[in-house]
């Protein structure tokens, strides 16, 4: 190609005017180097882009306080213990933080007094976080259970479920295990 662009470039300095400069080959010619210039740079581009787009990504910056090290204030209890739990036939002996979910909200039993206190989703954390490490002899672990709605209407059964998500929910990001009561 550089051989027929200086043959070119010699006919125009001396003023030839043969078969490369005026002629149809010449031309054609001419129309293929540039071509061939304009494929060579589109090419060049492509493989850019095509590199750019390969590449990974910039890694952002760590935050001072990333999702899975949110403190919670349960990171002191241990994990959950299996081996510890009762019996499944006996579970009026759990020791740990117990939610009944209902209709009209999530109940927290307070395990000294039996009493249902209900909570919004949010005053969950702050909760369980209020527990001593003795409330927890099981590990970070709660025994969840469902009370029967009072009117069963579809209405009912809906807030339940949806009491029930927040619960799972709010519970998961605490890294708490549930156990389900029979």
């Amino acid at each position: 190609m550089r051989a027929q662009l200086s043959l070119i470039a010699d006919a125009r300095v001396s003023g030839q005017t043969g078969f490369w400069q005026r002629g149809l080959v010449g031309r054609i010619v001419s129309l293929a180097i540039c071509s061939s210039v304009v494929l060579v740079l589109a090419l060049t581009v492509l493989a850019l882009i095509a590199l750019a787009g390969c590449s990974k990504p910039p890694e952002a910056a760590p935050s001072a306080a990333p999702e899975a090290a949110k403190a919670t204030g349960l990171e002191s209890i241990p994990p959950a213990d299996p081996a510890k739990y009762p019996l499944f036939q006996n579970m009026s002996g759990w020791k740990n933080p117990y939610f009944v979910v209902r209709d009209d909200g999530i109940g927290f039993v307070d395990l000294s007094n039996r009493e249902v206190h209900i909570l919004a989703p949010e005053q969950i954390p702050a909760e369980l976080a209020s527990l001593p490490l003795s409330a927890w002899p099981y590990g970070r672990v709660v025994l969840v259970t469902q009370a029967a709605p009072k009117i069963p209407t579809d209405q009912a059964k809906a807030e339940i479920r949806k009491n029930r998500g927040l619960l799972a929910g709010t519970l998961k990001e605490l890294d708490v295990k549930i156990q389900e009561a029979p």
